[in-house]
């Protein structure tokens, strides 16, 4: 994939000495030149910011002339369109599930920003949040006909099945978290569900699908607490079987970004992530940056603007700037 030339940027801004947060080197953003592109952002809880960095992700990409489209996938709970200062929504996802229209480039609604289109989520109070593995895949089916450059899915909270599969069918898989322990916990949980539940998928043999789903019991009989257990006790009864688990075991990566950052040692949260998820789950985390907490942020939410409108000079736009770059190099 060619990259346009941009200034170089270390993988994680930086925090000085005393603990608080510095500000990054600004410069050009390398965009790459590639095909139609889906992004999932998750998490392992709600109000992490999921929502409020993908909107503003979304602005930063249609601002370098690429063709955006954001879809609320927040099923029964949709609130992205808050965010891009849009009322009501006059169609959503659930005309779609519902055969009420047929091209999902006839749920995309304008914003007031150029380039970038929404997408509503459902809004019905039942039923949406139980999908059907075939609407599951006639939704992603339909995501890829979309119209854009870049497709920026906002995912529910949780670990329900749909949020997991909708994250495993995207292109870039974005982990967001915050530095407290329940976030951290739940972002553990989320990583873990959505590793085990790929490899299920992936997997065609049914005694290896069976020892998945044992190693997601955290009591399971045989012991198995880490997916590298579960690949050497798949190794132990069929080493070609292995072979081929630990294939998509590698295949298996995603970005992280810690929202929220106050100290030095919060922003260190994403590295200790990434050691833990290679050392004890065999996979590739791609740190990519933090947004340090700035009271222009919670301000842009009441007032209904995205930050990087609201204050462009701020330090979270700057460190921002630097995760969307580091996202779109890896």
């Amino acid at each position: 994939m060619s990259l346009l030339k941009s200034n170089s940027i270390t993988s994680v801004p930086p925090v000085d000495d005393s603990g608080a947060v510095t500000t990054v080197k600004r410069g050009p953003v390398a965009v790459p030149s590639t095909e139609k592109i889906i992004w999932a952002i998750g998490g392992g809880k709600g109000g992490i910011g999921k929502t409020l960095l993908t909107s503003n992700l979304a602005v930063f990409l249609s601002w370098l002339h690429k063709k955006v489209i954001v879809v609320d996938m927040d099923l029964g709970g949709a609130n992205l369109h808050t965010s891009l200062g849009i009322n009501n929504p006059t169609q959503t996802l659930s005309d779609l599930l519902y055969n009420r229209v047929e091209d999902a480039n006839d749920l995309i609604q304008p914003t007031s920003f150029k380039n970038l289109s929404l997408i509503s989520g459902a809004h019905d109070p039942t039923g949406i949040a139980n999908m059907p593995h075939v609407q599951k895949t006639k939704l992603g089916r339909k995501f890829r006909e979309l119209d854009a450059d870049f497709i920026l899915l906002d995912l529910g909270a949780g670990t329900t099945h749909n949020t997991l599969d909708f994250f495993l069918m995207a292109d870039k898989k974005i982990i967001v978290v915050t530095p407290e322990p329940t976030s951290i916990e739940n972002a553990y949980r989320f990583i873990k569900a959505a590793f085990y539940r790929m490899l299920r998928a992936s997997t065609p043999t049914p005694y290896v699908r069976q020892l998945i789903e044992q190693a997601m019991d955290q009591k399971n009989a045989r012991g198995i607490s880490t997916p590298k257990d579960l690949l050497k006790e798949v190794i132990r009864l069929s080493p070609s079987e292995g072979e081929l688990l630990k294939s998509k075991m590698d295949s298996f990566r995603f970005s992280l970004i810690v929202n929220q950052v106050r100290t030095s040692a919060e922003s260190k949260i994403g590295t200790s992530v990434q050691i833990v998820c290679e050392r004890y789950f065999g996979m590739h985390v791609d740190y990519v940056g933090f947004i340090p907490y700035d009271n222009c942020v919670w301000q842009s939410i009441r007032k209904r603007v995205p930050f990087l409108i609201e204050s462009p000079n701020s330090t979270a736009v700057t460190h921002l700037e630097s995760v969307l770059r580091n996202l779109l190099k890896n």
